[in-house]
């Protein structure tokens, strides 16, 4: 799905959030101490090579809701927004923690003058967030920051499976039919 609001383009696509070459940031679905794992914080930090873990370790901890920002290093980007989600369950409240995921990660791009950037459906794999409800509130909080964006024109969800950009792209129209 490719939508353009206003200024702004938002794409939903099913993809490898560590080789996305058209965007200048991508958002890590970063662990507390900001070290390689599983999942996404694996698949950047593997493409990114060891440099980025050196780099994050004068960042870490990082609590729920946090975001830092680094270099891209390997990876075809500029730079890396590190971003704590909250584990479902346990961290709470997990709708206001993940919503401020999406908000720092944008609020530190528009500082830093990034013009595109791309995130992964944070807080979904093993924190076990589920996707319907992390989809809802991810989408409504970057809809809702739209009007505050001066630098980014361009957002991406570049999610790892077809389910995944199924259920955004429903949550995407649905919102966006509602706001505008």
């Amino acid at each position: 799905m490719k939508k353009q609001i206003e200024d702004i383009l938002l794409e939903i696509l099913r993809g490898d959030i560590a080789s996305q070459p058209d965007y200048e940031a991508v958002v890590n679905a970063a662990n507390a101490q900001l070290k390689p794992g599983g999942g996404v914080a694996g698949a950047i930090h593997g493409a990114a090579g060891p440099e980025l873990d050196k780099e994050c370790r004068k960042f870490a901890p990082i609590k729920p809701g946090e975001s830092v920002i680094t270099n891209a290093y390997k990876l075809p980007n500029d730079k890396v927004v590190h971003c704590l989600g909250p584990v479902y369950g346990q961290d709470e409240p997990s709708d206001e923690l993940l919503s401020k995921c999406y908000e720092t990660s944008l609020r530190m791009a528009e500082e830093e003058g990034i013009k595109s950037i791309a995130f992964p459906a944070i807080s979904t794999g093993a924190f076990g967030y589920p996707m319907e409800e992390a989809a809802e509130i991810s989408l409504k909080t970057v809809l809702q920051k739209l009007e505050e964006l001066c630098k980014i024109q361009k957002i991406g969800f570049i999610l790892y499976s077809d389910k995944a950009v199924r259920i955004h792209t429903s949550k995407a129209e649905r919102l966006l039919k509602n706001l505008y």
